[in-house]
């Protein structure tokens, strides 16, 4: 540690941190292979950010038809990051292809076909943060196979089968996370009773 310190001193123009910084490891052929087939697809895959070489893959776009076949490559990219698959044909077997996704982050299923068994599939993602089921058939029962999933920051669960015993319990494993189960309809207000009016004296 000592050594390091004085040869950041000597190197007066170039800060520790990169005289330090991690080189960045290009893809190798299965990762280029792998992008390659999913843009033939229609799909879209990018870098979050020039210093950061982990992977977005969106599918929403995308013209064609998406369905869990196309999702196949994805097993071949361990840095992926984030995936949008919304409104796609993706089904519970689908997301096998993703189920050892460890740094996946942000996933987006809404309106998919997705259902309790697939979110079965996901209990290895244990640097997911951010979920969206939106329009989908999951129940109670598939968010118990979230609460095992401690970086799980935000879940949504607008127009699903899940109740508020659901949700009550998935708080309780993970009290942090943030539940957005859409606008719920507002109550309809109660009619007051007539007053009486005073009767006239005559």
């Amino acid at each position: 540690m000592i050594r390091a310190a004085g040869l950041c001193l000597v190197l007066s123009g170039i800060t520790c941190s990169l005289a330090f910084a991690e080189e960045k490891m290009p893809p190798t052929d299965a990762e280029k292979g792998a992008m390659a087939e999913i843009r033939k697809s229609g799909g879209q895959v990018m870098e979050l950010a020039q210093n950061d070489s982990r992977l977005d893959v969106a599918f929403h776009l995308a013209d064609g038809k998406i369905e869990d076949a196309q999702l196949a490559p994805l097993k071949s990219l361990p840095k992926l990051a984030q995936l949008n698959v919304r409104g796609k044909d993706i089904t519970d077997a689908g997301l096998a292809n993703i189920k050892d996704s460890k740094a996946l982050v942000r996933l987006h299923l809404e309106r998919t076909k997705v259902t309790d068994a697939g979110l079965d599939q996901l209990k290895g993602l244990e640097n997911l943060e951010y979920l969206n089921l939106y329009g989908t058939a999951v129940s109670d029962a598939g968010l118990k196979s979230l609460e095992g999933l401690k970086k799980l920051k935000r879940v949504y669960l607008w127009e699903t089968k899940v109740t508020d015993a659901g949700v009550a319990g998935l708080k309780t494993a993970l009290p942090e996370i943030q539940i957005i189960r859409g606008v719920e309809p507002a109550k309809p207000a109660e009619a007051k009773p007539e007053e009486k009016k005073p009767e006239e004296k005559k």
